[in-house]
């Protein structure tokens, strides 16, 4: 036994030691000391705005709502369409989304177009992302109004239990929209072709087939018409699973990073991500549609703003801006359910792809939008991902336990260049 024990403690120590040499806190540091202060700052101060544009955006929605009720404007449309029998309803809703972005849209406008343009984040001209922005508003009316019109026939037709069957159509809704928008809505806004055989394909398919993923090619698509962010997906259900990516994330990431970004995105399809979101967001539908039936009734009694009950169209801008509320509050609940599922992709990718620096650098190209070291609450209430920091420790950590003999305390800037794909 002492013979064996001294063999054993041989081949032990050096691992050991090795490890030991290895701090993940400080080559984590390491990475973070990369970003010049100038470019930190300024994603720090586009981050940070987003929290208050959360708060102007509800606040244009209660305005626009306002409008409807109190100016009366909700009362007369639906009088006007009362001819339209049972028409009236998805034609009231058609007409309602594009009045409603009418008088949001220089809020729309500054948001996601003048200041996206103004960090440098927008490649589309006022004229092209406006375009996008009219596909949008014809598909969003089109699909909302024969949503809101069956949710409508459910309402008058089942009374009190309404919402426990209006939020089984919602799942059901959902599920075809995760099928149906990868292969016919995401190419209205961009081009998808096959990914040319190489390297970048091979690895991914390879990815793929070793964790079950129905995935017979790889797509990418045109998303620098857009931006320069860099992103990729595993979307789609019951035959239309497709792997995506973006050709800003092939133009500016090393193999290793590519790697890294769609072990992430299997996880997600590996660990059935999309049927927990489903769940969890099943239950706040039903518990939001509960709120509603529960408080519609009490803001309008005795007729207020001409609305006659639940059931009546008119209503719809209240049912709307009770439902924006709703999730505004919960939205440290409902960033936390997705950050908590990206925390879990994030470990399945280091684990299938091995790339704790690919990964980590990854997470500083996402940096360049997203704050890389915010404090305990403020990454809880406004995070929705982990932050870069976490993610960059996530994978040190990874790499101190997985990979002893190549973790050396270099800095990153020192690691030999892989030459992209």
């Amino acid at each position: 036994m002492g013979i064996l024990g001294a063999a054993l403690g041989a081949c032990l120590v050096p691992v050991a030691t090795h490890a030991a040499a290895f701090d993940p806190v400080a080559a984590t540091q390491a990475y973070l000391d990369t970003v010049p202060a100038d470019a930190r700052a300024k994603s720090n101060t586009y981050f940070e705005g987003g929290y208050w544009l959360q708060l102007w955006r509800f606040l244009v929605s209660l305005a626009v709502a306002a409008i409807f009720l109190a100016g009366g404007l909700a009362r007369r449309l639906r009088d006007r369409l009362a001819g339209l029998g049972r028409f009236a309803t998805p034609v009231f809703f058609i007409a309602y989304t594009v009045i409603d972005y009418v008088l949001s849209l220089p809020y729309v406008a500054y948001a996601d177009w003048y200041r996206e343009r103004q960090y440098g984040l927008m490649n589309q001209t006022f004229g092209d992302w406006f375009g996008d922005q009219m596909i949008q508003l014809a598909i969003s009316s089109l699909i909302g109004a024969l949503v809101v019109w069956v949710l409508y026939a459910i309402v008058r037709r089942l009374g009190r239990s309404w919402w426990i069957w209006a939020s089984v159509f919602g799942v059901v809704v959902l599920v075809l929209m995760i099928v149906v928008t990868p292969v016919f809505v995401a190419p209205l806004f961009n081009k998808y072709e096959p990914m040319k055989p190489g390297p970048v394909r091979e690895a991914l398919l390879s990815m793929a087939r070793s964790n079950e993923v129905p995935a017979t090619d790889v797509y990418e698509f045109n998303a620098s018409r857009q931006s320069n962010k860099i992103s990729a997906n595993v979307s789609g259900l019951f035959g239309t699973t497709r792997i995506s990516l973006t050709d800003t994330l092939l133009q500016r990431c090393t193999l290793a990073e590519i790697k890294a970004v769609m072990g992430h995105e299997m996880g997600h399809y590996v660990l059935n991500h999309v049927f927990v979101l489903l769940l969890y967001l099943s239950l706040l539908v039903c518990f939001g549609y509960l709120v509603v039936d529960r408080v519609f009734g009490r803001l309008t009694r005795g007729g207020r703003w001409g609305i006659t009950g639940l059931g009546d169209v008119a209503g719809l801008p209240l049912v709307v801006i009770l439902f924006t509320a709703y999730f505004f509050v919960l939205t440290p609940v409902l960033n936390t359910i997705i950050r908590t599922q990206e925390a879990e992709a994030d470990a399945f990718g280091l684990n299938l792809s091995r790339e704790p620096d690919g990964f980590a650098t990854v997470a500083l190209k996402l940096a360049e939008y997203r704050k890389l070291q915010p404090g305990a609450w403020e990454e809880i209430v406004f995070y929705d991902h982990p932050s870069g920091y976490n993610r960059i420790l996530r994978a040190m950590r990874w790499k101190a336990e997985n990979l002893p003999a190549a973790a050396e305390p270099t800095a990153p800037d020192q690691a030999p260049a892989e030459p992209k794909p």
